[in-house]
């Protein structure tokens, strides 16, 4: 198992604390953001890890270093340094897929999900399943109201539609996703992940999950206040954001 751990966002709406720090190595709970991933996905049996990167960069490389304190070993894919800024989502993840190969895990280093598991059998149904991704979807958060995606009986994403539930999720930003998806976008080119989520969708050929466990987006300063003063409980459901 490989995976991308993205963390190349400016984090506007976190300023004026993402002025000076890079959002991925803000600290929630005595580590920063991005770390609780890396452990995490240490703890899951991946070795190998592109972290992706784009503004304070070096402070990101200099914070993780080659990652055999995680047990990992880290590849950067530098945005910043090669194209002088963000390639957005998918933009980002075509850079890297050199550094990933056929099937990978997907992860926002802005996203708080202290219990969440990178499994292998997981990742072993994804690959059989022959679908684009797989992605992990949560209740929604009060300042995402509306949700992004339905969820079909079937199991699979609904992009225009809700489930039989009635309902829209949101995605978690965590995800299985295949090298296939982002075959059309030239390396070093901007792309945003929602257009290729939606069509993939309309494809049938992505699958969701409802993941239930502690879950935030840390996307301002309050948000991240709010966080650390929260002690939650790996499956006790939705962090306070």
């Amino acid at each position: 198992m490989k995976a991308i751990v993205l963390a190349a966002g400016r984090g506007e709406r976190m300023r004026p604390l993402s002025d000076r720090t890079p959002k991925p190595l803000l600290v929630v709970h005595g580590k920063p953001l991005v770390v609780w991933h890396l452990e995490a996905l240490a703890a899951s049996g991946v070795r190998e890890v592109v972290v992706n990167t784009a503004w304070l960069e070096q402070q990101i490389v200099d914070a993780l270093g080659d990652g055999a304190r995680f047990s990992l070993r880290i590849h950067y894919s530098m945005e910043g340094r090669d194209h002088g800024g963000a390639l957005e989502t998918a933009g980002g993840i075509a850079k890297a897929l050199p550094l990933l190969g056929d099937t990978f895990w997907v992860v926002s280093a802005d996203v708080y999900a202290p219990g969440f598991r990178f499994s292998a059998s997981a990742f072993d149904d994804f690959v059989a399943s022959g679908r684009l991704a797989r992605l992990w979807l949560v209740p929604n958060p009060h300042f995402h109201p509306r949700g992004d995606f339905g969820l079909g009986a079937d199991g699979l994403g609904l992009a225009d539609t809700t489930g039989p539930d009635g309902q829209r999720w949101t995605y978690a930003n965590v995800a299985l996703m295949r090298a296939e998806m982002f075959s059309a976008i030239a390396p070093g080119t901007k792309a945003p992940l929602a257009p290729l989520l939606y069509a993939g969708m309309r494809e049938r050929r992505i699958g969701v999950g409802v993941w239930r466990g502690a879950w935030a987006n840390v996307g301002t300063p309050e948000q991240l206040a709010e966080l650390n003063d929260f002690t939650p409980s790996p499956a006790s459901g939705q962090g306070p954001g």
